[in-house]
């Protein structure tokens, strides 16, 4: 994610504005939806009760929403019958530069099914979800059960990829055996790494596959499309990756566009990755039994049970998936790792830290089919 520090940009600000006249990161409309209001609204809790039919399963498909995406792409859609949800991938936000082969995309439909399922079993209907072959998509299940709102479906409103920089300090035997519950099903297993050795380890591989990622011209370009350098831009496309949410300034987009190409430069995101994994109490990584499409929703499923209960615990988490991504490095990081031929999904690392600006979501009427 791009990192234009407070101090660069105060630094070289005055040289890129001069004679141009600065245009206001925020909305000129002075009715418009400000980015805040907006936050406020995608995130808020809801009641459990007396929400029934149709406006039942818009609502659970609003908390589906909330789930994480590559990018934050939103790469999902949403078909409503009378007992089932089923969740479609909208390919149209795929990211082949960095996801050539949709594992991400698959991923991210596994993270919105998962606070599906907790928001249903919170509204008392009980989700079975499958992946579907013949249709390439997830079918969800629902039939009537006893409601029950799980810590799990508590942190919804709360969870976060928070990209900053975290306190250091351990987590508790019984914080990280409820994270390995979490975290582990079927066909999925999760590796924890707590020793300082091990997270050197993996900074090394994440420096190695930045470096790599960043040499790339696709990669760089699909990246910048998906940045939204100020609040206007952030409500009105309600997706990409804000830079207010890494603690990045807020900046028009035309300076915006010249600070990546001026500032984002594989040395300064190395060191911004070096800082943020020796801050962390540790680093996760997600390992399926079998590459396909129906692991890749698992896995999914299981990093947000991770982050959700994560996230109950006060404890933050982001992803650090440069080693998964770059095909040439992704080998011999399985090896370091001693998995050897399956491949390493998901890289998380985690700590406690504070809370960070969140991202917007579309509205549930602009994913459904």
């Amino acid at each position: 994610m791009l990192d234009i520090s407070r101090r660069q940009f105060t630094l070289s600000a005055p040289a890129l504005l001069a004679g141009t006249p600065l245009m206001s990161a925020c909305s000129p409309d002075a009715n418009a939806t400000s980015y805040e209001d907006l936050v406020a609204a995608t995130w808020r809790p809801a009641a459990v009760t007396g929400v029934n039919g149709d406006a039942l399963h818009r609502e659970l498909v609003r908390y589906a929403t909330l789930a994480p995406s590559s990018h934050n792409t939103q790469c999902w859609k949403f078909r409503l019958a009378q007992q089932t949800i089923t969740v479609v991938p909208d390919v149209s936000r795929r990211c082949p530069a960095v996801d050539p082969d949709d594992h991400h995309l698959w991923v991210s439909l596994g993270c919105a099914t998962e606070n599906l399922a907790q928001a249903a079993l919170a509204h008392g209907q009980l989700a079975d979800a499958r992946y579907d072959t013949a249709q390439q998509a997830v079918q969800i299940t629902l039939a009537p059960t006893r409601a029950q709102a799980s810590a799990l479906f508590q942190a919804i409103p709360s969870r976060q990829c928070t990209r900053g920089d975290y306190d250091g300090k351990p987590l508790s035997t019984t914080d990280l055996d409820l994270l390995q519950r979490a975290g582990t099903a079927n066909g999925v297993r999760m590796l924890l790494l707590t020793e300082r050795p091990a997270m050197e380890n993996v900074l090394d591989f994440v420096v190695q596959a930045n470096t790599a990622q960043m040499a790339s011209t696709d990669f760089m370009k699909e990246l910048k499309t998906w940045i939204r350098f100020n609040g206007t831009e952030a409500v009105r496309t309600r997706d990409g990756l804000f830079s207010l949410t890494s603690d990045n300034p807020t900046i028009p987009t035309w300076l915006g566009e010249l600070a990546f190409g001026m500032f984002f430069k594989p040395q300064g995101e190395n060191d911004k990755y070096t800082r943020q994994i020796r801050s962390s109490a540790g680093i996760a990584v997600f390992v399926s039994d079998v590459a396909d499409k129906a692991h890749w929703v698992e896995v999914g499923r299981c990093y947000e049970r991770f982050a959700l209960q994560a996230t109950a615990l006060g404890i933050r988490n982001a992803f650090l998936n440069q080693p998964v991504e770059v095909s040439s490095v992704r080998p011999s990081f399985s090896a370091a790792l001693g998995l050897g031929d399956l491949r390493p999904d998901l890289v998380v690392r985690f700590g406690r830290g504070p809370t960070m600006p969140s991202s917007l979501r579309r509205p549930v009427q602009a994913v459904l089919l």
